[in-house]
């Protein structure tokens, strides 16, 4: 990367990804604008995971430490906002998901094609403006992963991350680990932040999205998760995306 200019508030990077590319743990003196604009990219920031595709992004703040991965073929942008541009008073403190509206997106695009945002620029600056006003955050749908915790847990939350249609139920899941369903489930709230019930929704959401993406049908992918049927998928999809699944499957398409 060339030297960056004193003038900078903000530069940018275009970048494809072929499935299963990605990053180890590194983190950056900017603040990070991260948006998947086609494919599903993996983030990962401590005990906290993000699922990205085309509608969602995250910011994260500079200096955090974050891996990345490619859920199949994947085109990033990415707006790296300088640490001393008082942009950064305006935006999280903390790794936050959002959604990234129509606007958002072409502002973003935008950007992209300057490559530098210059404080001296005043059209640049009025894009810049206008995307940070943008920026309406979004619920925060992570998945929260277990980092130096009860071993059972992990073993618990490994087993199911490797196959989100297991059909086990708490108490069964607890036994095979020599817990209680009553333990396993005070566990999942007291290191995880949420229910064991809840849990298993954020993950079925979070596998759900890159098929869905790539333009499976929604009757498949429920039916694949473990849902009796589709219409009990897309209520819980719903609740938790506040969007059906249909509309990211189109949006896939796009």
């Amino acid at each position: 990367m060339t030297q960056l200019s004193a003038d900078l508030s903000a530069w940018t990077l275009a970048r494809d990804y072929a499935p299963g590319d990605g990053t180890g743990p590194h983190a950056h003196a900017e603040g990070q604008l991260i948006v998947a604009i086609s494919g599903v990219m993996t983030l990962q920031c401590g005990d906290r995971m993000w699922l990205l595709p085309p509608q969602r992004g995250v910011w994260m703040p500079p200096g955090m430490a974050h891996c990345m991965r490619a859920r199949g073929a994947v085109s990033l942008r990415t707006l790296y906002v300088m640490p001393d541009s008082l942009y950064m008073t305006r935006l999280p403190a903390e790794p936050r998901a959002l959604t990234v509206s129509a606007l958002l997106r072409e502002l973003i695009l935008r950007l992209v094609r300057t490559e530098r945002v210059r404080c001296s620029d005043e059209r640049e600056q009025r894009l810049m403006q206008l995307l940070v006003d943008e920026l309406a955050w979004s619920d925060d749908l992570s998945l929260p992963m277990p980092v130096n915790a009860d071993e059972r847990l992990a073993r618990v939350c490994a087993q199911l991350a490797a196959d989100p249609s297991d059909p086990r139920g708490l108490d069964t899941l607890a036994r095979a680990v020599g817990a209680s369903g009553r333990t396993l489930s005070r566990l999942f709230v007291s290191e995880l932040g949420m229910s064991y019930q809840l849990w298993r929704q954020h993950l079925s959401v979070m596998n759900a999205l890159p098929r869905l993406a790539a333009g499976e049908p929604v009757s498949t992918v429920a039916l694949d998760l473990g849902y009796d049927n589709p219409g009990a998928f897309a209520a819980m999809f719903r609740r938790l995306m506040r969007r059906s699944p249909s509309d990211y499957a189109r949006q896939g398409k796009d």
